[in-house]
């Protein structure tokens, strides 16, 4: 009897302990989300290749706005071809020419404003693959904080369970138990072994997510910390979190610049209506003397001319409509894009309440209630009045609580992430 009554003190003191964060090993360093935060933003290949083509499209706008470059020419005119010789007619010279086009007036403004808003747009690519990347960063980061409280919580519940078969041993030897409730504790016993399988498992398919998120390689495992803290706000509103997605979500400002330079693209296509031009000078070197003896002058030759747009109907004008209908689209996108971000924001706001909600709970009702009926059906089962199997399905209730306890907190901080991405910055409670 009295190791019946030493194992159950064990047992208690296992079962009542509140569920405590894995410490970190000596050889693995800890990581918490914000270095992986910081680390992700400095060597995601996504988020620096979006750079790349972010910093290409900022050079577009200078090179738009550029005249076309000019023209220089070389001819030789008139050159008599039974001689070749320059000094044989009065109309062979030797020209040099340069010339330049000049698109009408308003064009190159247009096309610069156009790469510009493009530019801009890229940039804000930029600032929405960055706050894709944090909110999958953290995301990541506390499922493997949940599965780690996981893992913690089954081995305990494993050492629980063998200290149950041990009590259920010592009971069936002395003849005050039952064979049955021996094998019931292996059985959950060898549950619990599989769903500690299931966790691990889960959990390196998490730290190689994260680990491609930052740059790292696959198969080098992460630590967290040992404490975090839990810190769940009351949720924001949802109607001052519309107005901040729509100043601050990068989404919503890249839409706005591409609409903004479908515009330009409409004035311009409106513009290509009107002829662009052309000017040149050249210069012609004759060679040779005029009948009196004098030297032959030379020639200047001045060019202007223009484009007609004699096939406008079937060219500019469809150009027109098909930048009117680019531009109808862009409006629509931007729209439709809006109704998105708000219908993401009242999700998550709905799955963050339900979390915190379920966490709190767990922790002020659920779990204390649990561990004291663990508690009394032990006690009850050292006096036998309170059946083994009973005694066995109030712990794995306990271990099921505190187990989703954990998952609450998980789920209700990557709401967060995901609504920070939602609105575009972190949200201040």
């Amino acid at each position: 009897m009295y190791q019946i009554f030493r194992a159950a003190l064990v047992i208690l003191a296992i079962a009542i302990q509140p569920p405590v964060a894995l410490a970190g090993t000596a050889d693995t360093a800890v990581l918490t989300v914000q270095q992986a935060v910081a680390q992700a933003l400095e060597g995601n290949p996504n988020l620096a290749q979006m750079k790349a083509r972010a910093e290409a499209a900022a050079a577009i706008p200078d090179q738009a706005g550029a005249l076309p470059d000019p023209t220089i020419s070389f001819n030789a005119l008139n050159l008599p071809v039974d001689t070749f010789d320059i000094a044989q007619e009065p109309m062979t010279q030797m020209q040099f020419g340069i010339s330049q086009a000049l698109p009408f007036p308003g064009k190159l403004a247009l096309k610069e404003q156009a790469a510009r808003h493009e530019a801009e747009a890229a940039a804000k690519s930029v600032e929405e693959t960055r706050l894709t990347l944090i909110r999958d960063v953290k995301a990541t980061w506390w499922r493997i904080f949940y599965l780690d409280r996981a893992i913690e919580i089954v081995r305990r519940n494993q050492d629980l369970l063998r200290e149950f078969v041990q009590i259920a041993q010592t009971k069936y030897k002395v003849g005050e138990g039952l064979q049955q409730d021996v094998l019931l504790a292996q059985v959950e016993l060898s549950q619990l072994l599989d769903r500690e399988i299931q966790l691990k498992a889960a959990r390196r398919t998490q730290v190689a997510r994260l680990a491609a998120l930052m740059d790292r390689p696959v198969e080098q495992d992460v630590q967290l910390p040992a404490k975090v803290e839990i810190d769940l706000p009351p949720p924001p509103d949802e109607t001052t979190l519309h107005g901040i997605a729509d100043e601050s979500r990068p989404l919503l400002a890249r839409l706005e610049r591409e609409l903004a330079a479908a515009d330009s693209r409409v004035e311009l296509a409106k513009k290509d209506l009107m002829p662009d031009f052309g000017v040149g000078a050249a210069y012609g070197i004759r060679s040779g003397s005029n009948a009196d003896g004098s030297n032959r002058p030379d020639f200047l030759s001045l060019r202007l001319n223009m484009s007609v747009p004699l096939y406008a109907a079937r060219k500019q004008q469809r150009a027109v409509d098909q930048r009117t209908s680019e531009r109808l689209g862009r409006r629509f996108a931007l729209e439709d894009a809006r109704n998105q971000v708000r219908q993401s924001i009242a999700t998550i706001l709905a799955e963050y309440r339900q979390a915190r909600e379920q966490a709190r709970l767990y922790e002020r009702a659920i779990i204390p209630q649990a561990r004291q009926t663990v508690a009394s059906m032990l006690s009850g089962y050292q006096v036998n009045k309170v059946d083994f199997l009973n005694l066995v399905r109030a712990q794995i209730t306990l271990y099921n609580h505190e187990t989703r306890y954990w998952q609450a907190i998980s789920e209700a901080r990557q709401a967060l992430a995901r609504l920070a991405a939602a609105v575009g910055k972190e949200i201040q409670p």
